[in-house]
């Protein structure tokens, strides 16, 4: 079984999951949206790697952190979080796979990351998964970190 967890958004991640240990990690794929440079997911490159990822296993989920507007954040901000998110759904529909969606308090809490700085759940990733400590080394990997973790909280959670 392979598990993409899937943190939203430009700065995001997926994390592939086959059996318990990481396969891969991708930062979520951009492109170059307008005259003003502005950052978009890239729809087409999250389904190559989501299908390239699928070879021939046949029971596949998708796990993306459920996320909402925030206070303070601004409207433009939140339009182009909520693309992103689209953009993913649109993808998973497309391509015919199971999307499930976790919110990040359900997650945060089971790993006991409330209340914790961002880069915390770095450092619990690499405390479950040593062998990974290469592939996010620095403190803006936490994204990456949070896909893994969102995987990692579905296949424990789900009785799959």
């Amino acid at each position: 079984m392979i598990i993409f967890g899937i943190d939203p958004g430009v700065s995001g991640a997926i994390c592939v999951l086959k059996d318990g240990q990481i396969i891969e990690l991708y930062e979520m794929p951009t492109m170059i949206d307008g005259k003003k440079n502005k950052k978009q997911v890239n729809g087409s490159e999250v389904a190559n790697i989501l299908f390239r990822e699928i070879k021939d296993d046949k029971v596949v989920k998708v796990v993306v952190e459920h996320v909402t507007a925030m206070p303070g954040q601004g409207v433009t901000s939140m339009f182009n979080f909520g693309q992103s998110f689209g953009v993913l759904k649109g993808v998973c529909a497309a391509l015919k796979l199971p999307i499930y969606f976790v919110r990040p308090m359900k997650w945060k809490k089971y790993y006991n990351l409330i209340k914790t700085n961002k880069d915390a759940s770095r450092t619990k990733v690499i405390e479950i998964f040593p062998y990974i400590s290469t592939k996010i080394p620095r403190k803006k990997d936490s994204n990456k970190a949070d896909s893994i973790l969102i995987a990692k909280y579905f296949e424990e959670t789900q009785n799959l």
